[in-house]
């Protein structure tokens, strides 16, 4: 058998085991609820799995062993931010928004936002769907964008062909399968990730003659790679600045849809403590086996042309064809788990939050279950065509959408949960105010300001206008959620 044939087989089999998840599924798709939030039945392992897998995607395989590559030793602060982000996101929020959603039989966020408002004239609603819409085309773009670089690199296909193939499998069987399909998905594809993320350091580590022999390689090559705070002085403005953006990468967790509504379809409450324990520390593999595999490739391959190929090139130089088989369908797995998810994501908003909640579309539910269906492949050939313009950079893109969905909805998450005197009017001022800092620091003011991640401003002009707007006009007269 040729090595190709050996990467291919490997792969086709993970076809093989994904839709056959797939098709045990579907049963739970003929309803509204049950193709975008699985009847709400799921237990906390699964939960866990799938939420990790859909927050990390392409951007951790590609992305952040890129980064590591890239800046060495000083990416470990990411992994803070992450754990972090994740944590707080369990704890904070999980029980306290499982319990709102349930009181408002929500199965969108923004239905939480609506119930949890008042929000008749379907305001909150229509300024929700259309920050999703812009940021879930962004960010399943970059994830296309994975894709064809992963298969140009492992499988020899072309960038186009890559990305094509890996939207049609994403679109078959979220389709197929709804919430439930993606869910148990991810279980597989998250298992997936964590031995590859295993894997992948251990053997780059070994091969480059061990840990103290990669550091003293990347000493020589750039001190600034095994420097604290990268290529910046110590304590300078420029070092903490980059420092406080790796970790406020972690912010976003607070308020991303595509994860907050993976709380709501918690079987209950009780599932939360299994569920942050696993997350938490699957997250921390992932993270840390990323970040030490862009390192230890560092040393390695000192040439690339496209950081953000190591991984699959260590994959293809280190290992037996068939074990490079297996890290094809794992970051296949990364992608295709954040893919699904934002593809659920933005077609709930057309459908149950427009269509349904705001313009009155009237239908069985097995009517509104298949207008679902079509708009998912909508939104995903949409995104495949954006992606077809491989002159995109998958960290930097992807962390723009996940900044602006998190500062949009992350302080008004936190704050409907813990802030009884919010008010309709502080809502949407934090989550449109928070979106445009965001949009408008990342456009106009970041590269004069030490490249700040844009999350930051974003999250403190939510915040501000939140508590300025809500004080400023009448309280609710009602609260669901703080009981």
């Amino acid at each position: 058998m040729s090595p190709q044939a050996a990467v291919w087989g490997v792969f086709v089999a993970y076809l093989l085991a994904l839709f056959g998840l797939t098709w045990f599924s579907r049963r739970s798709g003929g309803s509204l609820t049950g193709f975008y939030l699985g009847d709400k039945k799921f237990p906390g392992w699964a939960i866990a799995f799938s939420t990790n897998a859909t927050g990390e995607s392409g951007w951790l395989l590609l992305g952040l062993t890129g980064m590591g590559y890239f800046v060495g030793l000083s990416a470990l602060w990411i992994i803070v931010g992450e754990i972090l982000g994740i944590w707080l996101s369990w704890v904070l929020l999980a029980r306290r928004l499982k319990r709102g959603a349930d009181q408002c039989q929500a199965i969108t966020l923004p239905d939480y936002l609506a119930g949890r408002f008042d929000d008749r004239r379907g305001v909150l609603r229509v300024a929700a769907v259309l920050i999703i819409l812009s940021m879930v085309t962004i960010y399943t773009s970059a994830q296309m964008v994975a894709t064809g670089k992963s298969f140009a690199t492992f499988l020899d296909l072309d960038y186009g062909t890559g990305a094509i193939l890996g939207g049609a499998i994403a679109l078959a069987y979220t389709t197929i399968g709804g919430f439930s399909a993606v869910v148990y998905t991810d279980v597989l594809q998250g298992v997936l990730m964590l031995v590859g993320l295993i894997v992948l350091p251990v053997a780059g580590i070994a091969a480059a003659g061990g840990w103290d022999a990669v550091l003293t390689t990347l000493q020589a090559a750039d001190p600034a790679l095994v420097a604290t705070f990268g290529e910046h002085e110590s304590w300078s403005i420029a070092g903490i600045v980059a420092v406080v953006s790796f970790v406020a990468i972690g912010l976003p967790f607070l308020g991303v849809p595509q994860l907050l509504v993976r709380y709501m379809a918690l079987r209950d409450e009780g599932q939360v403590r299994q569920a942050t324990l696993i997350s938490v520390a699957c997250l921390l593999v992932y993270t840390l086996g990323a970040v030490l595999a862009g390192i230890a490739g560092r040393a390695l391959f000192p040439q690339l042309a496209d950081h953000e190929t190591i991984m699959p090139t260590m994959s293809r130089e280190l290992f037996h064809p068939l074990i490079t088989g297996l890290f094809v369908t794992v970051v296949l797995a990364a992608i295709m788990s954040t893919v699904d998810s934002l593809l659920l994501l933005a077609s709930s908003a057309v459908v149950r939050d427009t269509a349904q909640k705001v313009f009155g579309l009237k239908g069985s539910d097995a009517n509104l279950s298949l207008y679902g269906k079509l708009v998912t492949v909508l939104i995903g050939v949409t995104a495949v065509i954006v992606a077809l313009d491989q002159d995109r950079t998958i960290f930097s893109f992807v962390l723009f959408a996940w900044s602006g969905l998190g500062a949009a909805f992350g302080p008004v998450v936190l704050c409907s949960l813990y802030w009884k005197r919010m008010t309709h009017a502080g809502a949407l001022a934090g989550m449109t105010g928070g979106f445009a800092s965001t949009v408008i620091w990342s456009v106009w003011f970041k590269q004069d300001n030490y490249k700040l991640f844009e999350a930051v401003p974003g999250f403190i002009a939510a915040f501000v206008l939140i508590y300025v707007v809500s004080l400023a006009t009448r309280p609710p007269a009602t609260s669901l959620t703080q009981r």
